[in-house]
């Protein structure tokens, strides 16, 4: 029993390494860059796109491909496949750049001393928009760095090359793009690692909208100096900066950007809020409407408190001898001159309009279906309401006036005889 269990116990750690590890490259597009200085003095860049191969391994492996720009992600407190579980490769959007530190040189714990590095991003984005995930690679170097302006002389990387690196941080998103309702709480989800302890972390949260930008929340490790709020502290120690909107409004639309420094780190994740509410949607009249033929009503569809801002409306027709066919059934018929009201901006910034047409009764538009048809990009199916027209035959006043005549005369006679015969008697 106990060597069942222990093989047991053998294979779940197997299929566990297995399933860490099952993404041993990924092939990468390398985005490079040339700067040159212009006619005028100035400095242009020239992005540069170059294939290349992400290989997880150890020191000294051999490139799976010889023939490409090989990465070489060597073991550290970092795997950049454990932020990536549960995904195929085929699923994911590698990009690799360069990344420039301005010139400022910190040793990094666990580096050389005489060690300098140079330093790369790796961009894994998942292909559905599920994730982003930006690592921080680090190549060590005999070469010092060439100043503050390093990007203006990048060292030359051959298309064979091989650069051995290692994970230093690591920062992700699990929701690039969040859709919300008016009045929910949203939780903005950010998290990052470090490869070592007791580094100095500054987390910032900024909201950008229409080219404005509002710091709403700061906290850096070493001072414990806190600014603004919805990030919760005992979270964050552990690495998790997620923010969290009690109350969503339709001001709180916007990109919301977690960034993360550990000098001379900087990385950043934006995650774009996207504020929709659906339209209530109501008609002016009841499920069946009644008239009399000739008269004419004014039939309102109104959309109300929505948002954003673009809403479609469609008026349609159905003829009652169709509408129980399932095999054949013509579309329904688009109605012809439909108005719309000016659009209304509601106290919460929400949006209201209405579409209206004037229906004429006609007996034969008896028992004919009208239906509203509602879209917004907040609904997965449009919203439809409908009534069903009856129509009747006018009413006579001059047919009653005559019937009523003819009674009374018959009356009137009814009595005259009765007089008669009784005076007989």
């Amino acid at each position: 029993m106990s060597r069942l269990m222990g093989n047991f116990a053998y294979f779940f750690i197997l299929a566990g390494v297995h399933c860490v590890q099952q993404i041993q490259w990924l092939p990468c597009q390398f985005t490079d860059e040339q700067v040159t200085k212009n006619e005028e003095g100035h400095f242009d860049t020239q992005l540069i796109h170059r294939q290349a191969m992400l290989q997880f391994g150890q020191k000294g492996d051999a490139p799976l491909n010889p023939h490409t720009i090989t990465f070489l992600i060597t073991g550290s407190k970092l795997d950049l496949r454990r932020y990536v579980e549960q995904v195929e490769a085929e699923q994911l959007e590698c990009e690799l750049r360069r990344y420039s530190t301005e010139g400022i040189h910190v040793h990094w714990p666990g580096q050389e001393a005489k060690e300098y590095n140079r330093w790369f991003t790796c961009t894994l984005k998942h292909n559905q928009g599920l994730f982003t995930v930006t690592g921080f690679l680090r190549h060590p170097s005999d070469h010092a760095p060439p100043g503050q302006q390093d990007f203006r002389r990048w060292p030359a990387i051959s298309d064979t090359e091989k650069l051995t690196t290692a994970v230093a941080m690591v920062i992700k998103t699990q929701r690039p793009s969040v859709k919300a309702r008016l009045g929910s709480q949203q939780k903005l989800h950010c998290q990052f690692s470090v490869d070592h302890r007791g580094a100095n972390v500054t987390v910032e949260w900024h909201r950008q909208h229409h080219g404005e930008r509002t710091k709403l929340f700061s906290h850096t490790s070493r001072t414990k100096l806190v600014q603004g709020s919805g990030v919760e502290l005992k979270a964050l120690a552990g690495g998790d900066a997620s923010y969290t909107l009690p109350f969503t409004k339709v001001k709180s639309d916007g990109a919301y950007i977690c960034s993360v420094l550990v000098n001379p780190l900087f990385g950043s994740v934006d995650i774009n809020l996207h504020i929709e509410e659906p339209p209530r949607v109501s008609l002016n009249v009841g499920p069946t409407l009644v008239l009399q033929e000739g008269s004419e009503q004014k039939v309102i569809c109104e959309a109300e408190n929505y948002y954003p801002l673009d809403v479609d409306i469609v008026w349609y027709e159905q003829d009652p001898n169709t509408s129980g066919q399932r095999v054949g059934l013509p579309l329904p018929k688009v109605l012809p001159n439909i108005l719309l009201s000016s659009h209304k901006h509601n106290q919460d910034m929400t949006y209201s309009v209405s579409a209206f047409f004037y229906l004429q009764a006609s007996t034969r538009h008896s028992e004919r279906e009208y239906i509203c048809s509602v879209s917004h990009q907040s609904l997965r199916m449009p919203i439809k309401k409908r009534f069903i027209l009856k129509v009747e035959e006018p009413f006579s006043w001059m047919f009653f006036l005559i019937v009523s005549f003819i009674i009374l005369v018959l009356l009137a006679v009814l009595v005259v005889m009765l007089c008669y015969l009784n005076s007989g008697e």
